[in-house]
């Protein structure tokens, strides 16, 4: 997840980690989840995730990772007296926030995005305590529309969006995307490298 942002936010959210040990969103969210401990297999409804998640808290908090604290299940939330139903709630101690994990079977949908920034208006207004920082929300799908999130520009929004993979890909698949995720961070390292030197350049001639 902290890999998508530009090197200089990168190189910013690093340092104040070290310095200031301030962690941000971008350090703690990730994608994919791997989430093939709940023996989840062909056929299943979001209910059904949703029971297996609460039924495999332990490992679903270690798979989150560290910092996160359960809240509540299905919390209920009431707009202009109709009924809406929050998947999962957690808190997170290091960011000081509410974490919202809406679960969705399919690809990213554009109205995922406003149902999940409707119920972080909402607990921004009644839930959100003093001391603590805006709510933010994980939108979890088995498949993104990577080109839908990226016009959204979703994260401006509090709200990040990750896959979730109930099985592992066999090998083969898992080596082809290892590799092309190398051959990906090599080529944004010689990208920031050739950045740099056309800037040293430049500083070099205004001289």
């Amino acid at each position: 997840m902290l890999s998508k942002n530009p090197a200089k936010v990168i190189a910013q959210e690093l340092k104040a980690l070290r310095a200031e040990d301030k962690l941000t969103p971008n350090l703690v969210f990730k994608d994919p989840y791997v989430l093939d401990f709940l023996g989840l297999h062909d056929t299943y409804s979001e209910k059904d995730l949703e029971a297996a998640l609460l039924r495999e808290i332990e490992q679903f908090l270690l798979e989150l990772g560290a910092g996160f604290a359960f809240v509540e299940r299905q919390k209920r939330v009431v707009v202009d007296g109709e009924d809406f139903y929050m998947d999962l709630l957690f808190y997170h101690r290091r960011l000081r926030r509410l974490v919202l994990v809406e679960l969705k079977l399919g690809a990213f949908k554009t109205a995922d995005f406003g149902q999940t920034q409707l119920y972080l208006r909402w607990l921004d207004r009644f839930e959100r305590q003093a001391g603590e920082a805006p709510p933010i929300g994980l939108i979890l799908c088995a498949d993104k529309s990577k080109e839908r999130i990226e016009l959204l520009e979703l994260e401006q929004s509090g709200i990040r969006v990750a896959q979730y993979l109930t099985e592992l890909p066999p090998r083969k698949v898992f080596q082809q995307r290892f590799h092309q995720a190398v051959a990906q961070a090599r080529a944004s390292l010689e990208h920031r490298g050739e950045e740099h030197e056309t800037e040293r350049e430049n500083q070099s001639s205004r001289r």
